[in-house]
């Protein structure tokens, strides 16, 4: 964060806009030995188009001028997200105090009275300049804060090797289908996927070579499902779909097209090219369940009968 004595004027841009040369003159003269980056507009179109190549750090904005006033530069600038967090101090003549209220209410921080004090110029300025470097600051850190803690919040859903959701939020997420479908419905199924065979890839390759090929599955799989569907790692090759509106026979329809892309799946590795299979048991909500236990227990089941039927199946258990 800026401090007041490390603040450097040659850091900060500032645009003047009045439509009398001779102000211009006398500002550039107080405010150019100070070490500010002075830009000039005679009048509110000019400073208009200025803004549109250059943002400011500050704009001293005359109040009264004939081809736009400032009030409606003022107003314009705020109306833009872009340009709506510039600080603008209006430039008044005694005789315009009226429209002050106006100009804050349009989102002016400030303003000076003509003729110019130094000193109170140099002071509204310094301390709008480094008003907006401590908001601005602040905001940088509440977007750093809400990056890491989204990062943070990935890392705790997700499973470390594959990407897709651990088992503490596929159940979450389980349990939350479950308790909307008994509420509202329609019902949901759930693909129970286990490859087969996978503690010989491990064995015969080494962990490594099985990691690769575990994610080449899930990925495969990823690419198969629907972007509406959960994918999560139930555990070690074991993996859970959640479907969200899908009956049984829908949910088989879908089983037998990821057993299909995974079986035709070659996995290149430095030992040679690998081809996994997987058995899926697939089930639907029944109303005669009394929490989502059930339908894992029933899906499982439904392993087993593809593992039983010679594996590379998909059994529907109802």
């Amino acid at each position: 964060m800026l401090k007041t004595e490390t603040f450097q004027p040659e850091n900060f841009d500032i645009l003047i806009v009045d439509d009398i040369s001779t102000n211009l003159k006398l500002l550039r003269l107080i405010l150019e030995p100070v070490g500010y980056n002075l830009t000039f507009a005679q009048g509110g179109h000019q400073a208009i188009e200025i803004i549109k190549g250059t943002k400011p750090d500050l704009i001293l904005l005359d109040l009264m001028m004939p081809d736009i006033d400032g009030l409606e530069v003022c107003k314009l600038l705020k109306s833009k997200p872009k340009y709506a967090d510039i600080p603008i101090i209006f430039l008044t003549a005694s005789n315009e105090q009226e429209h002050i209220v106006n100009a804050f209410e349009l989102g002016a921080v400030d303003y000076i009275d003509k003729p110019f004090k130094t000193a109170e110029l140099f002071a509204r300025i310094r301390h709008h300049l480094l008003l907006k470097h401590t908001i601005d600051e602040l905001k940088s850190t509440q977007i750093e804060l809400e990056d890491a803690l989204a990062e943070v919040q990935k890392l705790a859903n997700t499973d470390p090797l594959t990407g897709v959701l651990n088992r503490r939020s596929l159940f979450n997420a389980a349990h939350q289908e479950f308790n909307r479908v008994r509420r509202y419905g329609p019902p949901f199924s759930i693909l129970l996927m286990d490859l087969d065979n996978f503690k010989k890839v491990n064995d015969n390759y080494g962990h490594q070579v099985g990691d690769k090929a575990l994610c080449t599955v899930v990925k495969t799989i990823q690419n198969t499902i629907r972007k509406v569907d959960f994918l999560g790692r139930y555990g070690g090759e074991e993996f859970i779909a959640i479907l969200p509106e899908t009956h049984g026979e829908q949910a088989l329809i879908l089983a037998e097209r990821i057993r299909k892309t995974v079986a035709n799946r070659v996995i290149k590795t430095d030992p040679g090219n690998l081809q996994l299979t997987v058995s899926i048991g697939v089930t639907t909500y029944s109303v005669n369940d009394q929490s989502i236990d059930d339908m894992i227990l029933r899906a499982d089941q439904g392993v087993y009968q593809a593992k039983q039927q010679g594996r590379n199946q998909c059994c529907l258990v109802y």
